[in-house]
């Protein structure tokens, strides 16, 4: 029987209903092959073994074979705390955060969005700064997998590298490299969190609970140029983002805030989303943004028991996106998931070690972005 998050989320909101008064909050629950893993935010000590027996036994009884907990000295969020809590900085959003104007039809006229107009240190082309946009044309097809794992590859290349997760609707990032802590304020400046080499600044730090965003376009422009404006990156040699899928308000606004950036697209081999994946490609190309690649994920499966590749996916849509759009076909990334455990200090569900195949894979497509940017 699978065990799930969400009867795992069941038994642990029974076992601590008793203990809301001492300010017990549970954050960061994962479940993989019935391992278990969550945070624990108390404003006590360092453990809660009265709470940890109780919650062990409970998962237990649904069939967790082990249990592996972070207890964080931290006062649990208050109740009632709002499904979207800004930033410390974005209560100031800046008044040039404005709607923009929604273009011309006829193609005649520069694509507007409320990124228009943004001009900070970091976006100015002396800064040196390398600006990378991860896109797709649809979801599901592992483009912040890809975001994540060449950011991490970049840093083990030696190069000072940042991501900003944009998909502000389906931000995955600091789930994907385990990050726990969220960001400081120092000197009304945020900043950013760093693992692996990688600092990060995502809307997933300032949500509860994983709520759902409920905004509009201008509300999302102005998250996207606090991102900017408001973030303490320091020196950056990259700086990776990762787009919603689509050709949507904030692929736009990400494509007005920095011309000068250049652009992944992610796809599947499968035909339909290297088809739909194209529709990403023309966005960049409209907006004259220099497409250095196409990224191939789950092109095959390596099977345990022979060894052999099996095409799962089907084969060949990654090389005719590229074929269309004029680009290269960087890499072909195989299903599948790290062989990571949560009781590792380091432990991310979604990034590869530099000694696995996979790892290798990224390397090497770092290495082939690297020669394209730096050429």
């Amino acid at each position: 029987m699978t065990l799930t998050r969400e009867q795992v989320i069941e038994a642990v909101e029974s076992v601590t209903a008793p203990y809301k008064a001492d300010g017990i909050a549970i954050r960061d629950i994962m479940v993989r092959d019935r391992q278990v893993s969550m945070t624990v935010l108390w404003a006590g000590a360092a453990s809660h073994p009265a709470l940890e027996a109780s919650l062990r036994e409970a998962l237990a009884r649904l069939g967790a074979e082990t249990v592996h907990f972070r207890f964080r000295a931290e006062a649990a969020p208050a109740a009632g705390a709002g499904a979207s809590t800004p930033p410390p900085a974005a209560a100031k959003a800046p008044a040039a955060a404005s709607a923009g104007g929604a273009g011309k039809a006829n193609g005649s006229a520069p694509i507007e969005g409320h990124g228009a107009g943004l001009a900070t240190a970091l976006l100015d082309p002396s800064s040196g700064v390398q600006f990378i946009a991860v896109a797709s044309g649809k979801g599901g097809v592992g483009k912040s997998t890809v975001t994540v794992n060449l950011a991490v590859a970049l840093a083990r290349r030696g190069k000072r590298v940042g991501i900003i997760d944009a998909d502000i609707y389906g931000f995955s990032v600091p789930d994907m490299m385990g990050i726990e802590e969220r960001p400081e304020v120092v000197n009304e400046r945020v900043i950013p969190i760093e693992k692996f080499g990688v600092k990060v600044m995502s809307m997933g730090f300032f949500v509860e609970d994983n709520s759902p965003i409920v905004w509009r376009g201008p509300m999302l422009g102005k998250m996207l140029r606090n991102f900017f404006q408001e973030i303490e990156w320091g020196e950056l040699d990259y700086l990776l983002l990762d787009l919603p899928p689509g050709t949507g308000d904030v692929a736009l606004d990400v494509h007005q805030i920095i011309p000068q950036s250049k652009e992944i697209i992610v796809t599947t081999p499968h035909a339909t989303a290297a088809f739909v994946a194209a529709r990403a490609g023309a966005m960049a190309i409209k907006t004259e943004h220099e497409i250095i690649g196409v990224v191939e994920n789950m092109s095959y499966y390596v099977s345990k028991s022979s060894g052999e590749k099996e095409y799962v996916f089907g084969r060949g849509g990654g090389a005719r996106l590229a074929e269309n759009l004029h680009a290269e076909l960087l890499a072909q990334i195989p299903l599948g998931a790290p062989d990571n455990h949560v009781s590792e200090h380091d432990f991310a569900p979604s990034v590869y070690k530099a000694d696995t195949e996979t790892g290798q894979l990224y390397l090497e497509l770092a290495d082939s972005v690297l020669a394209k940017c730096e050429s």
